[in-house]
């Protein structure tokens, strides 16, 4: 639990590093190779496709690559793919990184489809993201069968042993004492999202400094009747 000691607030920009790995190292390494132009060609294919529920971190890791792809002096394109229409950027080896291709558009489907054709001449690597496995996207036949032959990894969720490791210390860097109760309490009937729980513990701290009284149930609980959501 070592890797834990990071800085994971909600609102911090983020990065591989910020990324709470768990059993997904091998998936951030593989990212951070194709992210970037000198290590991108070790890679079998130049193209990968991470799939994985809500809240699974599939957007953090997109926004994440696109942000060290630049930084590597790589030009980079972040889409979500509602917002894409009949094109696709055709930067020379740009990464061309796409949330959610689930929502694809039947036109925006060729668009990627193309882009896959034209990728090994211009020298792209597409990074896409979606909730299911390749044969269970909804997508058209040929398209499915180009996201297939990319890198395929499914982004694996936190285990509550995890989750209650990440709380329990980020709740010691603050100086807070964080009952075991209040933590089973979250994770058995919060939503189970870490972004969801680092914002109840920023709750939970201002809260405790407020009132000047410990991080406890019955304090989480006069919270939620006032309205916190957990």
């Amino acid at each position: 639990m070592k890797q834990l000691v990071l800085d994971i607030r909600p609102d911090a920009p983020p990065t591989l590093e910020n990324f709470v790995a768990g059993a997904n190292a091998e998936l951030v390494a593989t990212v951070s190779l194709l992210a970037t132009p000198a290590t991108a060609a070790q890679l079998p294919t130049r193209h990968l496709y991470l799939w994985g529920g809500a809240g699974s971190g599939r957007s953090h890791l997109l926004r994440a690559a696109a942000t060290m792809a630049r930084a590597a002096g790589r030009p980079a394109h972040l889409l979500a793919a509602a917002d894409i229409d009949d094109s696709l950027p055709e930067t020379a080896d740009a990464l061309l990184a796409i949330d959610d291709v689930d929502e694809l558009g039947p036109e925006a489907q060729v668009a990627l489809f193309n882009a896959f054709n034209r990728a090994r001449i211009n020298g792209q690597s597409l990074l896409l993201s979606g909730p299911a496995a390749p044969l269970a996207l909804r997508l058209r036949e040929d398209l499915r069968t180009r996201i297939g032959q990319s890198l395929i990894f499914e982004v694996q969720a936190l285990d509550d042993a995890s989750r209650a490791a990440i709380l329990a210390t980020l709740a010691e860097r603050r100086g807070l004492r964080l009952a075991d109760e209040v933590v089973d309490f979250l994770l058995r009937h919060g939503r189970r999202e870490l972004s969801s729980l680092l914002a109840v513990l920023d709750a939970l701290d201002v809260a405790s400094l407020e009132h000047k009284r410990p991080i406890t149930l019955p304090l989480l609980r006069e919270m939620i009747q006032r309205g916190l959501e957990i």
